[in-house]
């Protein structure tokens, strides 16, 4: 892959090339875990608004479209905000405002205010917009340029271990509270329907009270870390960089970047959409409680996550074939214990029981497929890119097609190859931007706003002609996505 950071002696990070990235990195992930989780609690907060408020399929997706929209709004002034205050103070701001979002959720809870919930998702997104304005450029930078695709998927791996566990937990604390209608509500007395109204509004208060004390403590731990400061993008090889800086006087110029905003827009879009739609499938396709439903929602973004250590090694140019064989089975155990977690069949574990292990065992092989499809790419991030993007088409089709637990797993399993798009899209396509880096972090993460168009749309489908076959949206993102990874992705330069 070309190289679009420079190396570590003339990466814009200051300092001495020798300089050991390990702490600053490890700082960093903790953000990709935390903007993980709070964007996939959006899954199950959902299903527990359309109860509350009695909302369409289309109407419930504006929990998406304020959230995403944000990104829309916010990115390039983010990343205007970032050059002028820094990558560390612009950080900090970004959790700061992102606690006050979550804090907003009390009163949006406590007044039974649909709009207030979508004034607190807003200001929330416009947080962890400007986090990943910062974030994601400050970590593809933090080493080796050749890895940094490597580095990009391990802390994306992170931020999927917060997609995986915050379903369980906002189906604990979330879904489990049974919302009753108004004519059950008529029912109760006025002192019986007060208490209810309380318990509903504190199983959204008391979890985003939570997060907000989690990012308020996490501001304040960053402010207090010495950050490596890193400057403005310079490219690494002078010919080939300096023809590509000087071919363009904008980021809008570089075609392969342009179609990459393209393959963000219709990536987040297409996972979001699946994502927010999985309880409600679940519970249309085999009646399955809206609990038990969320947190089978943790397979599909732990899913993700288990593809993204795979991407990790299997991008990383990692040469100790006994190092790396020992990261495979270590990943391998990971997607056995969330699978046994998941489907409960660790009980039989502890009967000593040897019946009982076909959800695990089927997500154990679809795993497994998902590693081959890795094999497949053979270290080159564009075609590992159209491959996995040709197998998560194909799941959802199967899904679309079948009933059952055969649509349920293989709609599950497309967040396996979710996996590294994202990290590997961004990489490819702010590849020898040069000075030009900073403004094309802020328009893909512009083009973020897929997530809230596509699965609005999606909602008028599922609406229209039935939750089952609206999945046809996703398929064709997934289409798109591998076309750039065949030929979208390559550099046009300047002869």
């Amino acid at each position: 892959m070309a190289s679009f950071a420079p190396s570590p002696s003339s990466n814009g990070i200051s300092g001495n090339s020798n300089t050991h990235y390990g702490p600053a990195l490890i700082v960093l992930t903790s953000l990709f875990f935390m903007w993980g989780f709070i964007t996939c609690l959006n899954d199950i907060l959902i299903p527990h608004l359309k109860t509350i408020f009695d909302l369409s399929y289309t109407q419930v997706m504006f929990v998406q479209f304020t959230f995403f929209t944000a990104y829309a709004i916010v990115s390039l002034p983010s990343g205007m905000l970032v050059e002028k205050i820094g990558y560390k103070s612009g950080i900090i701001v970004g959790l700061l405002t992102a606690a006050v979002g979550t804090a907003l959720f009390y009163p949006a809870a406590g007044f039974r205010s649909f709009e207030v919930f979508l004034l607190a998702l807003f200001v929330l997104a416009s947080g962890i917009t400007l986090l990943q304005v910062a974030a994601n450029p400050y970590v593809a930078v933090l080493g080796s340029s050749e890895t940094a695709s490597s580095r990009l998927n391990l802390s994306q791996a992170f931020n999927s271990l917060g997609t995986t566990v915050a379903p369980v937990f906002g189906s604990i604390l979330i879904l489990s509270m049974v919302v009753k209608g108004a004519d059950e509500l008529a029912k109760l007395s006025p002192s019986e329907q007060e208490a209810y109204k309380l318990a509903e509004a504190s199983a959204v208060q008391n979890p985003y009270l939570l997060l907000t004390a989690m990012l308020v403590a996490i501001a304040v731990i960053i402010a207090m870390f010495k950050l490596p400061k890193i400057e403005t993008a310079t490219s690494t090889s002078g010919a080939v960089a300096g023809s590509l800086e000087d071919q363009h006087t904008s980021a809008w110029g570089y075609r392969h970047l342009v179609l990459g905003a393209v393959a963000i827009f219709v990536y987040v879009g297409g996972e979001v959409s699946i994502g927010s739609f999985l309880v409600n499938y679940f519970k249309e396709l085999l009646n399955m409680p809206e609990a038990e439903a969320g947190t089978y929602v943790s397979l599909y973004w732990g899913g993700a996550m288990i593809g993204r250590f795979f991407g990790s090694i299997t991008l990383s140019g990692m040469t100790d074939q006994k190092k790396k064989k020992l990261y495979v089975a270590a990943v391998f155990v990971l997607a056995l214990v969330l699978a046994l977690y998941i489907t409960k069949e660790y009980q039989n574990l502890v009967a000593f029981s040897l019946d009982g292990f076909g959800k695990t065992l089927m997500f154990i092989a679809l795993v497994a497929l998902n590693f081959l499809a890795f094999n497949m790419g053979n270290r080159k991030p564009g075609r590992t890119l159209a491959i996995l993007a040709f197998c998560a088409a194909l799941l959802v089709i199967i899904s679309m097609l079948t009933n059952g637990m055969v649509a349920m797993w293989s709609i599950l399993a497309v967040g396996l190859f979710n996996s590294i798009m994202f990290p590997t899209i961004f990489t490819l396509a702010i590849d020898g931007l040069g000075r030009h880096t900073g403004q094309g972090s802020g328009i893909l993460c512009t083009a973020i706003v897929g997530g809230a168009i596509i699965p609005v749309i999606q909602g008028m489908f599922a609406d229209s002609i039935g939750i089952h076959h609206a999945f046809i949206l996703p398929v064709l993102c997934y289409g798109y996505i591998a076309f750039y990874g065949m030929k979208g992705h390559i550099i046009h330069r300047a002869r």
